[in-house]
C-alpha cells in the first residue's frame, strides 16, 4: 500500500487534490486509455488520450540522462470510481500494485521516463481528480491540449543568455546578438531581437538566425547541452562545418567567417541587402538558403586555405552573375515563402559555386 498526502484544491469543476508520487509508483498505477475508431461503424469509442508518439517518448527518455532535468507540471490522474483505495481527510491510501486510475494528462512524460535508465531520479506531482464522468475526462483534455500558446522561439533561444553552461544554442544566441550589435556586422540593427521589430530594417528574427545556424555547429544540440554538463568530450562530426571551431570554444573564429560570408552577400547584393521590403535575400528564406548553402562554399574555401572576406566576396559574385544569367530575382514573387523555395534558392546558390 501506498499512502499520500494530499493539498485540496477548489475550483468551479470540483474539489481535486494535488501530491507527490515516485515515478515508478506512477508507472505501475496509471493506466491510459486512448481513444480508437472503428472503421466498420464509422464511430470513435474508447479513452481521452491521443496516439502516442515515439519520436516525443524518445526525445524525453534522452532529456532524462540531463543533470538538470525536471517536470515540474503535474501529470493529471483520473481515479478509478472502482478502484481500492481510501480517502481520509487529506491522506490517500491506495494499492501500489495495480492499476488506479486514468492518465488524463501527461502520458508522454510517463513513457518517456519509464524508458529513460534514470526512473528512480524522479518524484512526480500528480493531481487526483474523482468521480469523474466521461465528458469531463473529455473537457479537461481538450482544453489542456487546446488552449496552450506556444512560447516564440526567439524569446527561448534568448533565454540561453542567461545560461552560464555553454551548448550549441547559448553559443548561436550569442552570435545572433552579436551580429545585431556590431556596428560593422551586416546585419547591424537588422535581426527582430524576441521576435519583435524594433528597427526599420529588421527583416529576420533572432529565432530564424539561430534556427539555422545550430545545425553548422550541431546535429544534436540537446545532447551536446547535457554532455557538456557532464563534461564529457563532445563527438565530432564532420558533416557540420563549424564544430571544430565550437568544440575548442573558438566563438570569435565562427563569428569571423560567418561575418565574412553575410558581409559578401551585403557587399555583392547591395541593393536586395538593404531593401528588404522589396528582396527576401535578409528575410527568411533568403538567409536559410545562403545558410543552407554554406557547408559547400566552407569546404571549398578550405581546401583553398582561404576563408578570407576576398574569398567570399569571389564566390557571391558567381552567385550573382549566375543569377543574372538565368534572369531570377530575389523578389517574394519569384520565391514564395516557403520551405520548397528556401531549398530551390539555396540549390542554385550551390549550383552557381560549384560551377
Amino acid at each position: 500500500m501506498s499512502t499520500v498526502n494530499l493539498i485540496e484544491i477548489n475550483q468551479p469543476i470540483g474539489t481535486f487534490y494535488i501530491g507527490k508520487l515516485p515515478a515508478e509508483t506512477v508507472i505501475k498505477i496509471a493506466h491510459v486509455k486512448k481513444r480508437k475508431y472503428d472503421s466498420d461503424k464509422s464511430t470513435t469509442f474508447g479513452g481521452v488520450q491521443r496516439p502516442e508518439s515515439d519520436s516525443r517518448i524518445n526525445e524525453i527518455a534522452k532529456y532524462c540522462s540531463d543533470p538538470d532535468a525536471t517536470f515540474p507540471t503535474p501529470i493529471i490522474i483520473s481515479v478509478d470510481d472502482n478502484s481500492k483505495y481510501t480517502l481520509n481527510g487529506n491522506v490517500l491510501e491506495f494499492n501500489d500494485d495495480e492499476f488506479f486510475g486514468e492518465v488524463i494528462d501527461g502520458q508522454h512524460r510517463i513513457k518517456g521516463i519509464k524508458k529513460s535508465d534514470y526512473i528512480d531520479k524522479f518524484e512526480l506531482p500528480i493531481i487526483f481528480m474523482f468521480n469523474l464522468i466521461e465528458e469531463e475526462k473529455a473537457y479537461i483534455f481538450s482544453t489542456i491540449n487546446s488552449k496552450q500558446t506556444r512560447v516564440p522561439m526567439s524569446l527561448i533561444y534568448d533565454l540561453f543568455d542567461v545560461y552560464e553552461t555553454r551548448s550549441p544554442m547559448k553559443v548561436c544566441h550569442e552570435l545572433a546578438r552579436t551580429f545585431n550589435s556590431d556596428e560593422t556586422s551586416p546585419f547591424y540593427k537588422r535581426l527582430k531581437m524576441l521576435g519583435a521589430k524594433q528597427e526599420e530594417l529588421a527583416s529576420l528574427s533572432q529565432g530564424s538566425f539561430v534556427k539555422y545556424l545550430i545545425p553548422l555547429i550541431s546535429k544534436t544540440p540537446d545532447q551536446d547541452a547535457i554532455d557538456i554538463k557532464k563534461s564529457k568530450t563532445l563527438n565530432p562530426d564532420n558533416s557540420c562545418p563549424l564544430r571544430i571551431y565550437f568544440e575548442k570554444g573558438e566563438d570569435q573564429i565562427i563569428y569571423k567567417i560567418l561575418f565574412n560570408l553575410f558581409n559578401s552577400f551585403k557587399e555583392v547584393f547591395n541593393e536586395e541587402w538593404t531593401n528588404p521590403s522589396e528582396y527576401i535575400l535578409t528575410k527568411t528564406l533568403g538567409y536559410g538558403a545562403i545558410v543552407k548553402a554554406f557547408p559547400v562554399m566552407y569546404e571549398k574555401g578550405k581546401k583553398q586555405k582561404d576563408l578570407s572576406s576576398d574569398f567570399f566576396i569571389s564566390e557571391t559574385t558567381k552567385i550573382k552573375e549566375y543569377l543574372l544569367k538565368l534572369n531570377i530575382k530575389l523578389t517574394s514573387e519569384v520565391f514564395p515563402s516557403n520551405q520548397q523555395q528556401l531549398s530551390k534558392l539555396s540549390q542554385l546558390i550551390i549550383d552557381a559555386i560549384n560551377k
